[in-house]
This record gives structure tokens, C-alpha cells and sequence, in this order.
């Protein structure tokens, strides 16, 4: 992609108290721990992670992520200790746009840590994607998730029906770093 900067993947970032580094096999026992722990998918039930499998495969998309595109999620764990705290950063989505993504350990919850990963995957999306928007796409009943986005200075763009849902009634909400054009509205709204 012609949008990228010459600055180095940020395939290992330390923050305060977080130690990022790209999620690979290694994580994927502490990643289906994480995924198949039904309080941290409250707000999204079918996500949950009912196989090891599924954390196998999600671990090798997020491996092509970060060979390809110089971005993806890392596996955030403390600096004191090394526990899995929770998993997330940015990927570059087929819409045109980098997903902020995040999911905590719920006994890592209310500790300011989804901010902490989320500010690390802003920062290195600014220097290794500048010109691409910086999207969440989340629930509108996930209060936290909302939180997390909006301290990050991400704005709400786009409301609608959540396509693909279980729950008819369920509502997406896309925010982003940035004002986005009609057309990028259009494919993130309809995604």
C-alpha cells in the first residue's frame, strides 16, 4: 500500500505498565483463555471462542496482519509480571481502513489498561499509517468500549443496524480519528 511510512513496525512496544508485542503461536494458549472467557464477551456472546482452533486461526490472521501490512494486534501483557492482560492494537480492514481494537482479561478490567493499548496502537498507526483513518467499530450498549474509544479522541461517525448480528435490535456505532469522506462512510457503514 502506498500509504506507508518508512518508520519501523512496532511488532514490540513498551508502554508504563504494558509490554506489546505482535500476538503469534506463542499467545495462543493465554489468547483462548482470554476469548473463551465468557464475561469478556457480555456484550457480543456469539464471539466467544468455543475451540482452541478458532484461536489458532485468529493468531495466524493476526501474524499475515503485521507481514503484510506493518500493523496488527499485539498481545499486551504487564511489565511486572507477564500476564496476559488482554490483546489488541490496529489492522489495516479491507474497507480502507485501521480497525482499534482491544479486549481485556476480565480480571485486568477498570484499571485503565484498554486506554493504555489503545493510546500505543494510535501512536503507531500515526507513524506507520498516517494517511489511514483509525476506526472502532463497536455496540452501542458496550459503555466501556465507547469510553475507551471516545478518551482516545475518536469521534462517532456512523450509527446503524450491526449486520451479521444474532440480535436484530443490536446497534454498530463506527468512530474514528478523523472526519471520513461519503465514500469511506459508506463502506464502513455497510461492513
Amino acid at each position: 500500500m502506498s500509504q506507508h511510512s518508512t518508520t519501523a513496525p512496532p511488532a514490540r512496544t513498551v508502554t508504563d505498565r504494558l509490554v506489546l508485542t505482535a500476538a503469534g503461536p506463542a499467545d495462543a494458549d493465554d489468547l483462548y483463555a482470554l476469548n473463551s472467557d465468557p464475561r469478556v464477551w457480555t456484550h457480543f456472546p456469539q464471539g466467544r471462542h468455543t475451540d482452541p482452533e478458532q484461536t489458532a486461526r485468529q493468531v495466524a490472521d493476526f501474524a499475515a496482519d503485521w507481514a503484510r501490512d506493518g500493523l496488527g494486534y499485539w498481545a499486551a501483557r504487564r511489565r511486572d509480571d507477564g500476564a496476559l492482560v488482554g490483546v489488541g492494537g490496529v489492522k489495516l480492514r479491507r474497507e480502507g481502513v485501521l480497525n482499534l481494537y482491544y479486549r481485556i482479561a476480565a480480571e485486568q478490567q477498570g484499571q485503565g489498561f484498554a486506554t493504555e493499548l489503545g493510546r500505543a496502537a494510535v501512536d503507531a498507526a500515526a507513524g506507520v499509517l498516517p494517511g489511514v483513518p483509525v476506526t472502532a467499530f463497536l455496540l452501542e450498549h458496550n459503555a466501556a468500549s465507547r469510553a475507551t474509544a471516545e478518551k482516545l479522541g475518536l469521534r462517532l461517525v456512523w450509527r446503524g443496524p450491526d449486520a451479521g448480528n444474532a440480535d436484530p435490535d443490536a446497534v454498530r456505532l463506527v468512530f474514528a480519528d478523523r472526519e471520513l469522506d461519503d465514500e469511506t462512510l459508506a463502506r464502513v457503514g455497510g461492513a
